[in-house]
């Protein structure tokens, strides 16, 4: 990744060191890796070797090769070598252009820990294999081959290959119900929490009370159910008595692999579709057999292979496995396409193959054993009585895909119109995924409309590789499209800077969706892809959803008639901490982490800006007085002449502020020790004062970075000498500390109660008093200037550590957490907790955008619904699983009247028309009984409310009063089930149309 000399910006990696840790990005800045091979597959690398000239046909599945290398026929190292150099600077790239083949001598390998080919003879890679396998320490080898329909990736990491973090995940402190005395002894999870625990499993427990002998040590567990386990003999421990938790313990293991050769006959598959788990071990022996033909018949591999039914040898080679039957569609599709190219395929098995070579270099994560195989058959099978015309190469970048689809399937993917939502991650892989499959072409009348609000980061360039440093600050999409250009001039690209949101339904309305084929989200959150899904429902338009969180990912197919929708289902809802313990008792670092992060909110966002607003909307501060003292009530007024009576004016007075903060009161110290001995039990963990030191590193962090925040919301300037701990300690040093009084008030408990709203709050008669007092004195003083009026609210950036913003939150967390003994986070998980950021990397990213992309081709082929799939895939177990996509349900009404999302009922009117115009129109049309008509939130008519049945002879004009650009609204209208007793059902969304023009029909 980067060489030890260098200086590396932490903020390039912030994403992708989530995901993979410190030890593991040292051990890869480290590493050395060589790739032999630049056709369509594309992996992180060091050194670069291919002997190929480039060609017209590398246009379509190699994005870093451009018309001009062709023209000049540059070698395809060359041409590649300068863009992928310039991806990251701290990246040491070098080119390699040698003959590789089975008469090369191959101690040159002997300087890389990481060796990656890719279009090698199986005769090489088998070669190359044993040659890194028989090395001290093995080098690391992966062979991963794309042919047509089919891909492949091999692994070899040698006879003991260490793996420090098999999963990734981040251990969780359960706490404990029960532990009971036996052999085996029995722990229970209080609340019947999920442990998430598989046997053979160690644990380490902490602060039990009774059986304190657990504390500290190491447990193998048993797993009983999911909130229960069995951890040996327990029957001479002291009996339990309440508390105390447990913490998986992560194990290195040590995975043992075989040569390519002995993993010939009998090999280790992963399986990704269970609906045909035979399909890796057929892959296997079909693309076996297709390396024996390349051996034997160079020019001919294609032709022979397509007569294979005929042939001896090739069954020869099929029958490699006994485990595996023959499948003669797959050999007949493989041997058609094999000198083909899907892209999104080679780019799914080209994230997977990354993801590998990360671990091999680090060592974390469970590495692919041993054989990887993926197929597209459900793309081409439709395709099979196509004549052979359609598949014949016509000298153009297409080529490579035509092999595969036929010329039709590639003239459609033209003239496609496609809305993508998000140019993030996922859409530059998407972008990239079009372009090299021409859709989109300005030619043929297509169209990729793109549209992104966001301004580039510098965190984006290792994941986004349309983006370059010096774009930084320049929009995503405009962005992204000029660099997409760049690979395919031929695609017709509109890049818009606007939200997909309600308030833009007037740029992407109705009209704006009727023109598109199909609709792509890449989006990172769940309410946007709601919105976008309702859009495309009610639309009638296909979309394609995608996601990933760091090594994981999910893609998901909805098509119109045939699938559920996004919003069909609904994931669990995230939970939230309750806020008695935020507040009071904190029990994990998540907690102290996130009352940081309210307290900044609290302090340098929220008051500030009711400060703003308050003074916005009074005239003056006599004129509140005035109001004041005649006893009128002013929401939030308090808190504003508190804010305002000790409004700092210099920095020593912004450190004072910091240091009074530092002394928050701890809640429940000062109760009954009888109280406590029952109180403070698991979760609960009882506070300890902490006394101040200016000497500790995190008393002193947090008092310069508080007062760093105080400073800026209050407009104060200060110098670096200022944060010196001279300087600090010289203002403290007078300081005096008021006694802490504990406050005589019921501390909540109840976990349900939500945080009060402080500026709503009654104000006692002494608050009142001492408020007037307060703004009396500051308007005697003077201190009433527009100045003093107006502050600086603060938005938290986590990105900018000269901010001081994350320097609060880890000190204020850290400072809190040693208060409760819980175990304090490092920066780097307090700033992914704090700032919410979804842990994202490369490799994940391509493989997510690749299978969805293979799923376009079958939207756009009108494919019937066995076609399409699903897919959720971990890249560090490895786990690949794709799913048949959920059937749309359908409503039954009665007799042959039902519906599903997909149905829209239309009614027509005209300005006269009235509510009961409309219900008996409904009735008449669909034969249902209406029972409730409703729009939006608003209800028009529901019978048992009273004085609705006078709305019956209101206008449908007069009820829903239409804006002058609507020309229809959309109805909910619920209708009586055919058993009596049963609910009201709503039916599908009824669109009325307020007019019909000439012809009688819509506008």
């Amino acid at each position: 990744m980067a060489a030890d000399s260098m200086e590396i910006d932490d903020s390039l990696y912030s994403r992708q060191r989530y995901v993979l840790g410190d030890n593991a990005m040292q051990q890869m800045a480290q590493s050395s890796v060589f790739l032999s091979g630049m056709g369509g597959l594309g992996v992180e690398i060091v050194t670069l070797h291919d002997s190929k000239q480039c060609e017209t046909w590398d246009l379509g599945s190699n994005f870093f090769i451009r018309q001009d290398d062709v023209l000049s026929q540059r070698k395809r190292v060359e041409a590649v070598y300068p863009r992928v150099a310039e991806l990251n600077p701290y990246v040491h790239v070098d080119v390699a252009s040698f003959t590789l083949d089975n008469n090369t001598d191959l101690s040159f390998l002997r300087k890389y820990q990481c060796v990656i080919l890719t279009e090698a003879r199986l005769s090489l890679q088998k070669r190359v294999n044993e040659f890194c396998h028989s090395q001290q320490p093995p080098i690391r080898f992966i062979g991963c081959d794309a042919y047509g329909i089919c891909v492949r990736v091999f692994c070899d990491f040698g006879e003991e290959f260490e793996v420090s973090d098999p999963t990734g995940e981040e251990p969780k402190e359960i706490f404990i119900q029960s532990v009971t005395q036996g052999n085996p002894g029995v722990v229970t999870c209080m609340d019947n929490r999920t442990h998430g625990l598989q046997t053979g499993d160690r644990v380490l427990f902490r602060e039990v009370n009774g059986m304190v002998e657990l504390n500290g040590t190491a447990w193998e567990v048993s797993v009983l159910s999911p909130h229960s386990f069995a951890i040996g003999d327990t029957s001479h421990l002291q009996p339990y008595a309440h508390g105390g938790f447990f913490v998986l313990v992560k194990t290195p293991r040590t995975y043992r692999f075989e040569t390519m050769e002995k993993q010939l006959c009998d090999p280790q598959v992963l399986t990704p579709d269970f609906s045909k788990p035979e399909a890796p071990l057929q892959i296997h022996t079909a693309m076996l057999a297709l390396d024996s033909f390349q051996e034997q018949h160079i020019a001919s591999t294609c032709c022979r292979l397509a007569d294979c039914n005929s042939s001896p040898s090739i069954h020869s080679h099929l029958l490699l496995s006994s485990q595996a039957p023959v499948n003669a569609e797959l050999v007949r599709c493989l041997s058609r396409t094999a000198r083909g190219t899907l892209p999104p395929l080679a780019a799914a098995v080209g994230g997977l193959a990354s993801q590998e070579v990360l671990k091999a270099l680090t060592g974390k994560f469970a590495p692919l054993q041993q054989w990887f195989y993926l197929d597209a058959i459900e793309v081409v099978r439709p395709l099979q009585s196509l004549p052979a015309e359609e598949f014949s190469p016509r000298g153009d970048r297409y080529d490579g895909l035509r092999a595969c689809v036929g010329e039709s399937m590639c003239l459609e993917l033209h003239k496609l119109r496609v809305f993508m939502v998000g140019c993030g991650a996922i859409g530059c892989e998407m972008l990239k995924n079009f372009a090299l499959l021409g859709v989109g072409l300005a030619k043929c009348s297509g169209e990729v409309c793109i549209t992104d609000p966001d301004l580039i980061e510098k965190s984006n360039l290792n994941r986004q590789f349309l983006f370059r440093p010096h774009d930084i600050q320049k929009p995503k999409s405009t962005t992204a499209a000029f660099t997409t250009l760049q690979i395919n001039p031929d695609i017709q690209l509109d890049a818009h800077l606007n939200k997909v949101c309600p308030a833009t339904e007037g740029i992407y309305s109705d009209s704006f969706f009727s023109g598109l084929h199909l609709v792509v989200t890449a989006l990172d959150n769940v309410e946007a892809r709601r919105y976008v899904d309702s859009r495309s429902v009610s639309n009638q338009k296909a979309l394609l959803d995608s996601g990933t969180m760091g090594t994981k990912g999910h893609t998901e197919i909805i098509v119109p008639n045939l699938t559920e929708s996004y919003n069909s289902h609904r994931d669990p809802p995230e939970e939230e901490i309750p806020f008695c313990t935020l507040k009071s008792f904190p029990a994990v670092i998540e907690h102290t982490i996130q009352w940081a992060r309210d307290k900044f909110e609290s302090s340098f966002v929220h008051k500030p800006s009711i400060y703003n607003l308050f003074w916005q909307t009074h005239s003056s501060a006599e004129a509140v007085l005035q109001r004041m003292q005649a006893r009128e009530s002013l929401e939030g007024v308090f808190q504003v002449i508190k804010l305002l009576s000790r409004r700092p004016s210099q920095w020593e007075q912004c450190v004072v502020l910091a240091r009074l903060k530092f002394d928050n009161p701890l809640p429940l110290v000062n109760s009954s020790s009888s109280f406590l001995g029952l109180f403070w039990q698991s979760p609960k963990r009882p506070p300890s004062p902490t006394e101040f030191d200016l000497k500790d590193s995190l008393h002193f962090s947090f008092i310069v970075s508080t007062a760093r925040l105080f400073a800026g919301i209050y407009n104060i300037p200060y110098s670096e000498k200022d944060l010196s701990e001279e300087t600090v300690a010289r203002i403290l040093c007078d300081v005096k500390i008021p006694e802490y009084q504990p406050l005589e008030k019921c501390i909540e408990t109840d976990e349900t109660a939500k945080k009060p709203d402080q500026m709503k709050m009654t104000l006692s008669s002494e608050e009142e008093r001492e408020a007037i007092t307060q703004l009396e004195e500051a308007i005697a003083a003077n201190k009433v200037t527009p100045e003093r009026l107006q502050m600086n609210p603060l938005q938290f950036e986590k990105d900018d550590d000269s901010n001081g913003h994350m320097d609060f939150v880890a000190s204020a967390s850290a400072l809190r957490a040693r208060m409760y003994s819980i175990e304090a986070a490092d920066r780097l998980k307090t700033k992914r907790i704090a700032g919410k950021i979804i842990p994202a990397i490369a490799t994940a990213t391509a493989a997510v955008a690749g299978l969805v992309a293979l799923e376009l081709i079958k939207v756009v082929g009108g494919y019937g619904f066995d076609s399409f799939k699903n897919c959720f895939f971990n890249l560090a177990i490895p786990v690949v699983v794709l799913t048949e996509t959920a059937p749309v349900k359908r409503t039954h009404i009665r007799d042959n009247i039902n519906f599903s999302i997909w149905d829209r009922w239309t009614i027509y009117g005209h300005e006269d028309f009235t509510l009961s115009d409309f219900i008996n129109a409904v009735r008449e049309k669909y034969g249902i009984e209406p029972t409730m008509v409703v729009h939006g939130v608003k209800m028009l008519y529901v019978p048992v409310m009273p004085g609705h049945s006078k709305r019956l002879k209101l206008t449908m004009h007069k009820l829903i009063k239409p804006s002058v650009e609507r020309r229809y609204v959309d109805l909910t209208v619920s209708f009586a089930p055919e058993t009596d007793g049963d609910e009201d059902l709503p039916g599908p969304p009824v669109r009325y149309y307020f007019i019909r023009d000439a012809d009688g029909e819509t506008p």
